[in-house]
C-alpha cells in the first residue's frame, strides 16, 4: 500500500517537474525577447461576389484608387512647446508674492505629429485638417512617389477644421473633386491616408450617415458618416467615390479605444471646395454674421411664445449697430425661417447666416408678440474667432 502510494507521488512530481520545464522553455526562450524578424502573411481570399444586375463580377475598387491615391499625401509636422518644469510657478499667488524673480527658464521640447493631406490642382495647393498642422513651426509633405516637400500654410479655418498648404514640386497629381450633396446612405466609399505613420493605406465602407452635427468638433459641422476604417493618421485624408472622386475630407473617430470603430466623419467636399477657394483667393473664410445671441426653443418657452413645437431660435441679445439692429430684430423676436428654410434651432440658423456672404441679403420669417412678421437683414462678416490661450 506505502509502495504504491509513493510511486504515485514520484510520478506525479515527474509530471509536473516536467511540465514546469516546458513552460520555462517557453516563456525564456531568446526568441520570447526579440521582436519578429519576419511577417506572418494572412492567405488571401477570393473577392466576395455581388450580384451587379445579373453580371455576378468581382467587387473591386482598384480603378477609384489609381485615380485617387497619387495625390493623397503624408503630412509630418514638428511643433516647439514650452513650458515650465513646476506649474507651481505659474500660480497667481505664487508670482503674486515672487514675481519673475529666481524663476527657472522654460523648458522646450520638440513635438512631432503626422496626418494626412490631399493635393487638389497642380500648382501645388493642398488640403488637410486645422488640427493637423496648428501650432506646426515646420511641415514636410511626402508624395505617394516618395518626393519629400517643405509645406507652406496658405491658410486656415478652424471654425470648420480645415487648412490650405502649398508646395513647390513638378509634375504633380490632383484629385478630381466629386458631388458630396449626391451621395446617398449607403454608397460605398473609400478612405486613403496614413494610418499610425504605417503609409499610405485605403480601406471601405459605406456612407452611414449624412449631415451629422452637434458632434463639438467644429463650429460648423455638417459632417459625412462612415463605417470605412479611420484611425489616427489618417485625418486630413481623402474620403473618396467609388469613381475615385474626392466626396469628403477625413477629420475625426467617434472611439472609446483610440482607434477605429466604425464611426468616422469627413467634411463634405461640397463645404470643402468653397472654403479652399476663399482661404486662397481671400486669404480666410468669409462667412455672414447677423450679430445676434440666440437660444433654442424647450417646452416651456413653446408654451410660453403660442408656438405649436420646440423649433425656432430666440433672439437673445442683438449686437449694437450690427445687421440684426440695423434690420429691425428685438429681443424676445422668434427667427422661424430663414432664406426660405426652417430654423429647427440656434445651430440651425448659426449655419444659414454662414452661408449667406457678407453683403448679401438674408430674409427672415420672425414670431413677434403672437404676430408672425418678414425682415430683410444685410450680412455682415463674422469676425474672426479668439484664439484660446
Amino acid at each position: 500500500m506505502k509502495s504504491r502510494k509513493l510511486f504515485a507521488f514520484i510520478f506525479e512530481a515527474v509530471i509536473a517537474g516536467l511540465a514546469f520545464a516546458f513552460v520555462l522553455q517557453l516563456l525564456f526562450r531568446p526568441e520570447a525577447f526579440d521582436i519578429p524578424k519576419t511577417v506572418t502573411f494572412v492567405e488571401s481570399r477570393t473577392p466576395e461576389r455581388i450580384d451587379a444586375g445579373g453580371s455576378g463580377g468581382i467587387a473591386s475598387y482598384a480603378f477609384a484608387v489609381e485615380q485617387a491615391a497619387p495625390a493623397v499625401v503624408n503630412i509630418y509636422t514638428k511643433k516647439i512647446i514650452t513650458q515650465r518644469s513646476n506649474t507651481i510657478f505659474d500660480d497667481p499667488l505664487f508670482r503674486r508674492f515672487f514675481g519673475n524673480r529666481g524663476l527657472p527658464a522654460p523648458k522646450q521640447r520638440i513635438e512631432n505629429s503626422l496626418g494626412s493631406g490631399v493635393i487638389v490642382n497642380e500648382t501645388g495647393y493642398l488640403l488637410t485638417n486645422n488640427h493637423v498642422i496648428e501650432g506646426a513651426t515646420e511641415i514636410a509633405v511626402v508624395l505617394a512617389d516618395g518626393r519629400i516637400a517643405a509645406a507652406a500654410i496658405v491658410g486656415t479655418d478652424p471654425e470648420s477644421d480645415l487648412a490650405v498648404l502649398k508646395i513647390n514640386a513638378d509634375n504633380l497629381p490632383a484629385i478630381a473633386f466629386g458631388n458630396s450633396d449626391e451621395l446617398r446612405v449607403g454608397d460605398v466609399v473609400l478612405a486613403i491616408g496614413n494610418p499610425f505613420g504605417v503609409g499610405q493605406t485605403v480601406t471601405s465602407g459605406i456612407v452611414s450617415a449624412k449631415g451629422r452635427s452637434d458632434l463639438g468638433l467644429s463650429t460648423f459641422e455638417n459632417f459625412i458618416q462612415t463605417d470605412a476604417a479611420i484611425n489616427p493618421g489618417n485625418s486630413g485624408g481623402a474620403l473618396i467615390n467609388t469613381q475615385g472622386d474626392l466626396i469628403g475630407i477625413n477629420t475625426a473617430i467617434f472611439s472609446r479605444s483610440g482607434g477605429s470603430q466604425g464611426i468616422g466623419f469627413a467634411i463634405p467636399s461640397s463645404l470643402v471646395k468653397g472654403i479652399m477657394t476663399q482661404i486662397i483667393e481671400q486669404g480666410r473664410a468669409m462667412r455672414g454674421w447677423l450679430g445676434v445671441d440666440m437660444q433654442d426653443v424647450n417646452a416651456a418657452l413653446a408654451e410660453s411664445f403660442g408656438l405649436q413645437t420646440e423649433t425656432g431660435a430666440i433672439v437673445a441679445g442683438i449686437h449694437t449697430g450690427s445687421p440684426a439692429y440695423q434690420a429691425g430684430l428685438k429681443v424676445g423676436d422668434v427667427i422661424l425661417s430663414a432664406a426660405g428654410r426652417p430654423v429647427y434651432n440656434s445651430k440651425t440658423l448659426m449655419n444659414i447666416i454662414a452661408g449667406h456672404p457678407p453683403g448679401s441679403t438674408l430674409p427672415l420669417h420672425i414670431l413677434r408678440n403672437g404676430e408672425v412678421y418678414n425682415l430683410e437683414a444685410v450680412m455682415g462678416e463674422r469676425p474672426t474667432p479668439q484664439r484660446r490661450r
